[in-house]
């Protein structure tokens, strides 16, 4: 059960240190109510995390610092959003380093056919190879109808998305994101791939039991340190779920490298399940080669 060294590690949840963590969420600012959310936190779920990677000083290179951490850790490759336009080091890591990099495109499927554009614009230009959603961020259910052209041209392109499912971090409604309209999702896009992010907390044993109903619906460990990888996953990934589970890290947002590699080792996946978990199924879900 011992975590092997020699993976080609994808992470498929990664970004880029920032000189102001606030400007990375100040999308979600319109939807957060508390005082302490609103001005005290430099980061909207920071109440939930430790030892927070610090931000970096002007003048620093945000994609050198990212992929320093990467190589010190084992990480290959790692998925980001190129859709943040507020900021030029996704597009440009993506430019400049093909092949440590692979591209996502987060969507609000509020703004309609504009969403729909968008994937097929990052699909063009970047070769995207997942598309992103935050419904309780969206303010949109996962089933909502609003949705549903983002699924039909995921489907049809051929790529995964990645919803955050269960309770939010931020301090905003937990009804968009309930686990269970992802079986809706799945019976009706039985063609679209759907990976769940942050966790499906507290509703981990639904989303096993909906991982063993669907063949698309697969979990990734985003947001949640090692430690607290629910043991529900951990279980399934060693049993039946070899195949449905994947590694997300946090970095930089709310986890360092430092902290996850020290744990990790501790999780209990059987010595045939690292692999997959590390970087075959990632690599499986996106297209790559193994």
């Amino acid at each position: 059960m011992a975590m092997p060294s020699d993976i080609a590690i994808i992470d498929t949840m990664i970004g880029f240190p920032s000189t102001d963590r606030r400007e990375v969420y100040k999308f979600l600012a319109p939807s957060l109510r508390d005082a302490e959310s609103k001005e005290d936190f430099k980061m909207p779920a920071q109440y939930m995390f430790k030892d927070i990677p610090g931000e970096i000083e002007e003048g620093v290179d945000a994609v050198a610092v990212t992929l320093d951490n990467m190589d010190r850790y084992g990480v290959a490759q790692g998925l980001i959003n190129v859709g943040n336009e507020t900021r030029d080091e996704p597009r440009r890591a993506i430019t400049a380093h093909p092949d440590r990099f692979l591209g996502l495109v987060d969507v609000d499927p509020r703004q309609g056919m504009d969403a729909v554009r968008k994937i097929r614009r990052y699909h063009d230009e970047f070769g995207i190879v997942a598309v992103s959603s935050f419904p309780s961020g969206c303010e949109t259910a996962i089933n909502a109808a609003a949705f549903y052209p983002v699924y039909a041209t995921c489907a049809e392109l051929g790529l995964p998305i990645f919803l955050t499912a269960g309770v939010p971090g931020p301090r905003v409604p937990l009804g968009p994101q309930r686990v269970e309209y992802l079986d809706e999702i799945c019976w009706f896009f039985p063609e679209l791939t759907v990976v769940m992010r942050h966790g499906a907390d507290p509703w981990t044993e639904l989303a096993v039991k909906l991982m063993l109903k669907w063949p698309n619906l697969y979990y990734s460990t985003s947001a949640f340190a090692p430690k607290h990888y629910p043991k529900a996953i951990i279980d399934y990934a060693n049993t039946r779920g070899a195949d449905k589970v994947l590694y997300a890290g946090y970095f930089p947002a709310g986890l360092t490298y430092e902290r996850i590699m020290t744990e990790m080792p501790a999780i209990g996946l059987k010595d045939e399940v690292w692999p997959k978990f590390l970087r075959g199924n990632a690599a499986k879900i996106l297209g790559l080669s193994s």
